[in-house]
């Protein structure tokens, strides 16, 4: 505890004169706009008279590698205007013009050459829009947020580009609708501006407005755009109907009429775009679909805790960092917004000879999202979606019924912040609420639940040092099963049985608790880098209706100190080293856990690049592990993980990295290896290979409990597990508009257990005292169960299933998608998968073979069609 007392007072005191180092200062460019007459032709060529009555502004810097010094080569551009769009046109010097790598992709590739445009139209100095296009005229747009911390690719605006190779280097053509941008009503606008250029081959970026490494922003530190004179707001309208047609095909279920070998379904629906004003916009949808949307990775959890998974739908994905409240470590935030459209939560009640139709997904009627943020500083989103009732279909010989499975649910999220002291502060706050019709059914949901929060921050000294935090309350209300089941599940485990802070009331109907993070430290300036502070989540408090939290009951303190070498020599591009240090704690004052990190991370001259972390935890409790048992101590724990890879620009790249780690007395180790592939043999095709391997050995693997004599056993046991996957991508591009993708991973992990122990005294140093192994004469297996005669008296005094398991998961997608005209699009898809279980006897090769090869998979085949009418 000293030595945690130690390093927190040096990080937080460290001498001055090591993190005050004056920043370069760098005056602000200015490059002056003004209306053109008559509008080019984008097709990339400059050589429309329109451009010549526009001036060049050139004189680029580096960034990277080597901030400050001139790039290789030069970047030009120019801007004009009319009432509807900003013209931008693009000279990209090279004198090698074959070696421009002219790489094709989908939209928001962002492979090969490229520039981007960074728009800050609200001049809020922390927001702005980037439109980018490559050498081979493939566009891509992101909204940049936070300063520059946050970079959002979801976005898809409407708007036009090319590009032309010559045998000077490359030329590009952007026009930009006004309707796409977020003003106000200035008779004169002053807008931030930058222009980046990544010249791909060398690794290198250069910038017209030059911002050094000392300085922490990014859009703040743009330059400006002036000359837009007297511009009319555009609103936006967009609406985008849809139709799908899909064909599933599977095996067939013998007597299963829900089972019978193929489906064929139609479905429409209507996306829309409004703006409400210039500033805010309302997007709608009914009865979406994202029949295009790729499948989740394969995953398997031991401890019994959700996966996080990533939102892959672009209704949400769109504008999702305006609704992002991240409030303590790891993923844990007040909205996660796979929990609308979930999978449902209730069960069938399926009798003998009874088949069951049980939905996949539930079904979105419709949402609404109204976003969006104003010139005067502030960002709004309000959220609102309504999912239907789903009933699950139960036969019985020809006889139906209908069973619900979810509830008519309403989810509602308003999410606001407010700018001010010359945008180097905001406060902001946040609500949700889920409403379920229960109907008096499926009483062991929760019927409803309400989140609040305030979020802040504040930076001074050119935005080098700053000061964050958050809190959140939230209240839940349901039955009293459902708030029992809240209570004892593995989220709070109020039912532990050395727990005096915590237990369980049966008759409680609601739940209220708090949760939330305060941090500072140093951001920018200088090469030293610093922060500290901690987080809490106190027992009741409960998200997982709308939100993501794993577990609760927890304080936890940290705290970072990192230095930077950012002047490249003969060696090495950049390098950075960071020490870390973290301790947790729960609410009934145990000292739950201690960890220290050394991490480094080179860019050697040549691009290829290298990362070390180290990591020692001389301390480990979990309360969860035991899953309402005892708190539970882990051996002392090490470990290092290595990466390292090649030259990410060339045709062919590699990664490869390790991770191992060492306990005491050898109670646990884990092993994981990476290689990564990446080639593409010419500018249209591109093809990556990834394969994992994982082994996890540990003595002492929670398997269940089970009551003997006045209490408990909790038994555990030695597994082996070893998991591998891999996953393949293709992508063709036939144009910047028409493209083929593939996604397949088969992933399988087997687990096979021996030397059964169970636990004898849960926080013993020792791993002898801490459990008691099973003899041979106590232990038996008969008919896939083990048969326990514990006390040796010749009675079986309890028993448990065989708990080996080998988990097989395949997914694919191959999609074909052609924007055939800005903003309407056609996919292509046939996706294919397939889950089952396999003997964990087998191999692992045996077991994928098995399942994916010679079984029959599981089929889609969809086709949608969608158009955008825009005004």
């Amino acid at each position: 505890m000293k030595l945690t007392i130690t390093i927190t007072f040096l990080v937080l005191f460290f001498p001055v004169f090591m993190f005050s180092q004056n920043p370069d200062i760098v005056k602000k460019k200015i490059y002056n706009t003004k209306p053109i007459n008559s509008a080019p032709v984008i097709d990339g060529i400059l050589n429309d008279a329109v451009w010549d009555t526009l001036g060049w502004s050139d004189d680029f810097t580096q960034k990277a590698p080597d901030e400050g010094k001139p790039p290789t080569y030069q970047t030009m551009f120019k801007i004009g205007y009319d009432d509807k769009f900003l013209y931008v046109g693009i000279r990209a010097l090279d004198d090698k013009p074959d070696e421009i790598q002219q790489r094709l992709s989908r939209r928001d590739g962002f492979a090969g050459d490229r520039v981007n445009v960074i728009i800050d139209s609200y001049h809020d100095k922390r927001t702005a829009f980037v439109f980018t296009v490559t050498a081979a005229g493939v566009k891509g747009e992101e909204i940049a947020t936070n300063n520059g911390q946050n970079w959002d690719a979801s976005w898809n605006p409407i708007w036009y580009t090319n590009a032309v190779v010559d045998e000077k280097g490359w030329t590009a053509e952007m026009k930009i609708p006004f309707s796409q941008l977020r003003f106000g009503n200035a008779k004169e606008q002053i807008w931030g501006l930058n222009v980046v250029r990544n010249l791909f081959r060398k690794n290198e970026r250069s910038l017209w407005q030059r911002i050094p490494n000392t300085v922490s922003g990014f859009i703040s530190e743009a330059g400006e755009l002036h000359g837009l004179i007297n511009l009319k707001p555009q609103k936006q309208l967009e609406i985008q109907p849809f139709t799908v047609l899909q064909y599933d095909s599977y095996e067939q279920e013998k007597g299963n009429p829900f089972r019978d070998g193929s489906d064929f379904t139609v479905n429409a629906g209507l996306d829309a775009k409004i703006g409400i004003t210039n500033d805010l916009t309302l997007d709608l949808t009914i009865n979406p679909d994202f029949g295009q949307v790729e499948a989740d990775p394969g995953a398997i959890a031991l401890d019994g805790f959700q996966i996080f998974f990533n939102e892959q739908r672009p209704f949400f994905v769109e504008n999702k960092n305006i609704f992002d409240f991240r409030f303590a470590n790891g993923p844990d935030n007040v909205f996660y917004s796979r929990r609308i459209g979930r999978s449902p939560q209730g069960s069938a009640n399926v009798g003998d000879n009874e088949f069951a139709d049980i939905p996949v997904n539930t079904t979105m009627l419709g949402a609404a999202k109204f976003s969006g943020k104003t010139r005067d500083g502030w960002s709004i989103g309000i959220l609102e979606t309504v999912t239907a009732n789903e009933y699950a279909e139960i036969d019985n010989n020809g006889n139906r019924r209908e069973e619900l499975v979810e509830p008519l649910t309403n989810y509602f999220v308003a999410r606001a912040q407010k700018d001010f002291n010359d945008r180097n502060s905001y406060v902001g706050g946040i609500f949700t609420a889920t409403n379920r019709n229960l109907g008096g059914k499926l009483n062991t949901l929760r019927k409803a639940a309400y989140t609040g929060g305030m979020d802040f921050r504040h930076e001074w000294n050119n935005r080098d040092y700053f000061i964050q935090g958050n809190a959140v309350a939230s209240h839940v209300i349901g039955s009293k099963e459902a708030i029992t089941a809240t209570q004892e599940s593995l989220t709070h485990l109020f039912n532990r049985v050395d727990a005096s802070h915590v237990s369980v009331d049966p008759n409680r109907t609601s739940l209220t608790g708090t949760g939330g993070r305060l941090f500072g430290g140093k951001r920018g300036g200088g090469n030293w880098r610093y922060n500290f502070g901690g987080n809490w989540r106190s027992p009741e408090l409960e998200l997982n209706d709308i939100g993501f939290l794993r577990q609760t009951d927890e304080i936890r303190q940290f705290a970072s100190l990192t230095y930077l070498w950012q002047i490249p020599n003969n060696t090495y591009r950049d390098i950075r080293v960071r020490f870390s240090q973290n301790t947790a704690f729960d609410f009934e004052g145990n000292f739950n856990r201690v960890q220290y990190g050394l991490q480094g991370n080179i860019n050697w001259e040549n691009n290829w690049w290298t990362e070390l972390e180290l990591v020692h935890k001389p301390r480990i409790f979990i309360n969860a592990f035991l899953r309402g048992g005892p708190r539970w101590r882990f051996s002392r724990e090490d470990f290092m993980v290595l990466f390292f890879g090649s030259d990410r620009s060339k045709k062919f790249s590699f990664r490869m990295g390790y991770i191992v780690n060492q306990t005491k007395q050898d109670n646990f180790d884990f092993s994981r290896y990476v290689l990564g592939l990446n080639y593409q043999p010419f500018d249209s095709f591109s093809a990556s290979l990834t394969t994992e391997f994982e082994e996890n050995v540990n003595k002492t693997q929670y398997i269940t409990q089970e009551d003997f004599g006045a209490g408990k056993r909790y038994i555990l046991g030695n597994i082996d597990q070893q998991t591998l996957s891999t996953t393949l991508r293709l992508n063709y591009s036939i144009n910047p508009n028409l493209s083929i993708q593939f996604y397949g991973q088969p992933f399988i992990s087997r687990g096979r257990y021996s030397d059964f122990n169970f636990v004898n005294n849960a926080t013993a140093d020792d791993l002898n005292e801490r459990v008691t192994w099973y003899t041979p004469n106590q232990i038996d297996f008969a008919n896939d169960n083990y048969l326990v005669d514990d006390n040796l008296d010749g009675l079986t005094d309890y028993e448990f299933g065989n708990p080996d398991f080998s988990v097989v998961q395949f997914r694919s997608n191959l999609v074909v998608r052609w924007e055939y005209i800005p903003g309407s699009e056609l996919f292509l898809v046939w996706a294919q998968g397939a889950n089952g279980s396999e003997n964990p006897r087998r191999s692992l090769l045996g077991g994928l073979n098995n399942q994916i090869l010679n079984e029959p998979l599981n089929n889609t085949f969809l086709i949608k069609a969608t158009y955008r009418f825009v005004k």
